[in-house]
């Protein structure tokens, strides 16, 4: 067989010299940076240690901006935000065990919402690589036997030239649809040890595109050109793919109400006629897209918040686009693609024929209407009160970041998200802690606008530390701390199921003069002058925190 080398990259005299004599003084930590350059990475999040030291010295002889928090699971988080709002990767550079390990569960984050995060461990020595009992420092038996179950690649590393290709491999693992988290780990003395390899040049990784099979883009616009009540679920995978467009045209083109998941918010515009918004834990808008004869989801497996705690029953036919082949038909027999959503959706533009349909914004109006009274029946006003307060506040286009707190599932079903991948949260995985260092990390990739993260007093006690880190960087970060102290809604599930909480209640600092002691500013609020507080503090330059003293309440839960 043949090979074409015509396209193979030409060096010039003065490249190819330089390959020739590399500049003295470069040890393996500089190939994982030079790759990462060479990759396109700009920025890099982290925590320094014993092992990975090579690899931290390399940084300050490169061009890469460095973000180290305070908590690896932390830095983890940060990473989360940046591949998500950037749909870039997101790299985390770690140290071996503890170290390494203490990110787990930001990564099982990154995993759920498929944000593309490159985490680089160091490892012992290679000496003691497979699982002999060697005694080093934060050894373990396997370590990235810890990972492979919730990363989407591993990678192990045993000598300097095998650096870059590793690395280029896990980055385009992370990049293929769907995005996630990858592992690369890289023993110690191979980090250390002095190279004379060449200065890594430019890698190409660029993914392999995730394209629908044609024979099943015909028959699903076959089916909802004939419908005759479709109805759209849009989920995450529309905002990770970029498809918040291709979906509102085909929406339109077929008439078709929309609603979004909570990894979707800003799929789809809030007052658009066809829009159900994300009232997915309601009886009502479970019923109507049942009721539908044709439901085309797209980038969402149905899982537990989206099928309403698996009580949904669809009546109709399922269409599902999902490029996680795992979720595809994992809850309901469908019409399962798999495919990028925005591929897709575009294929499906070009093959749908247009319908028209006067009664959907009706249906929609009435729905809406529905799902309003009920809330207004339960007494809640203080809740929306301070969810229209945050809307208020927050510029249009500003990313928000809401840890798992009672006011972020409000925000779930109730809050307008403006724009496409301008609201996050840790739904996917469920884990505490993660909105402001979240935060942190979208701040990291913009600096242009203020972020906004939204923790209750239990979360926020998971990532006090990296008020220091905000302080560091001088990052335009605002945290809004809701104060009930306890876990609020773990109180309100003990107490429903068991009569009485255990466990729920917290002794708290006082974080206003706990952020103030980090230098950050801080002001206490009611939910009378959230709004004007919230504005001052998102409009000042460099991170600020809001604490609102206040006792929020669930809507009364419909799935039971």
């Amino acid at each position: 067989m043949s090979h074409d080398h015509d396209d193979r990259p030409q060096l010039t005299a003065a490249q190819a010299e330089a390959a020739l004599n590399p500049p003295p003084g470069r040890n393996g930590g500089d190939l994982v940076v030079e790759t990462l350059q060479g990759l396109g990475a700009t920025t890099v999040f982290g925590l320094p240690g014993q092992h990975a030291l090579g690899m931290f010295d390399a940084l300050r002889r490169s061009s890469l901006s460095y973000i180290g928090l305070r908590v690896e699971n932390n830095a983890g988080f940060a990473a989360d935000a940046y591949g998500r709002i950037t749909g870039e990767v997101a790299p985390l550079l770690l140290s071996t065990g503890p170290g390494a390990l203490t990110s787990l569960a930001a990564l099982q984050e990154a995993a759920a919402a498929s944000a593309p995060v490159l985490a680089i461990s160091s490892q012992i020595p290679t000496a003691g690589l497979g699982g002999g009992r060697h005694g080093y420092l934060h050894e373990l038996r396997d370590q990235k036997a810890s990972f492979r179950d919730i990363v989407k690649s591993v990678h192990t590393v045993r000598t300097a030239s095998q650096v870059p290709s590793a690395i280029a491999a896990a980055w385009e693992s992370a990049l293929t649809a769907p995005h996630g988290p990858v592992w690369v780990e890289i023993p110690q003395d191979v980090l250390l040890a002095e190279t004379t390899l060449p200065v890594v040049s430019a890698l190409d990784a660029t993914p392999r595109e995730l394209y629908p099979r044609p024979e099943l883009t015909v028959a699903a616009a076959h089916l909802l050109s004939k419908a005759e009540r479709p109805a759209i679920v849009a989920g995450g995978g529309v905002v990770r793919s970029d498809a918040a467009g291709k979906l509102r045209a085909l929406a339109e083109k077929i008439d078709a109400p929309v609603v979004t998941t909570f990894g979707g918010k800003g799929a789809f515009p809030w007052e658009h006629p066809l829009s159900l918004r994300s009232w997915l834990e309601d009886r009502y808008t479970t019923d109507f897209l049942e009721s539908a004869d044709v439901l085309l989801v797209v980038g969402s497996g149905l899982g537990e918040l989206s099928s309403n705690y698996h009580t949904f029953a669809p009546r109709g036919r399922v269409i599902q686009i999902e490029a996680d082949a795992g979720k595809l038909e994992s809850n309901h027999p469908a019409l399962g693609i798999h495919s990028d959503a925005r591929e897709a959706l575009s294929d499906l533009l070009d093959t749908v024929e247009p319908r028209e349909d006067g009664t959907a914004p009706e249906r929609v109006r009435e729905l809406l209407e529905k799902v309003h009274g009920r809330i207004a029946a339960q007494d809640l006003t203080l809740e929306q009160q301070v969810l229209a307060s945050v809307r208020e506040a927050l510029p249009d286009t500003s990313p928000s970041f809401w840890d798992m707190t009672i006011l972020a599932y409000w925000a779930w079903s109730a809050f307008d998200a403006r724009h496409p991948n301008t609201m996050h949260s840790a739904q996917g995985a469920g884990g505490l802690g993660y909105g402001f260092p979240a935060a942190i990390g979208a701040a990291a990739a913009d600096r242009t606008r203020p972020v906004l993260a939204v923790s209750g007093d239990g979360g926020a006690m998971y990532s006090i530390a990296e008020l220091a880190t905000a302080r560091q960087y001088d990052l335009p970060v605002t945290w809004l701390i809701v104060d009930d102290g306890g876990y609020g809604i773990l109180r309100e599930y003990m107490t429903g199921a068991f009569g009485e909480a255990t466990a729920t209640e917290l002794a708290r600092p006082d974080f206003v003069a706990l952020a103030e002691s980090f230098g950050v500013p801080a002001v206490r609020t009611t939910p009378e002058t959230l709004a004007a507080d919230l504005g001052k503090a998102l409009a000042a330059p460099g991170p600020s925190v809001v604490v609102l003293p206040a006792l929020l309440k669930m809507f009364e839960p419909t799935h039971l």
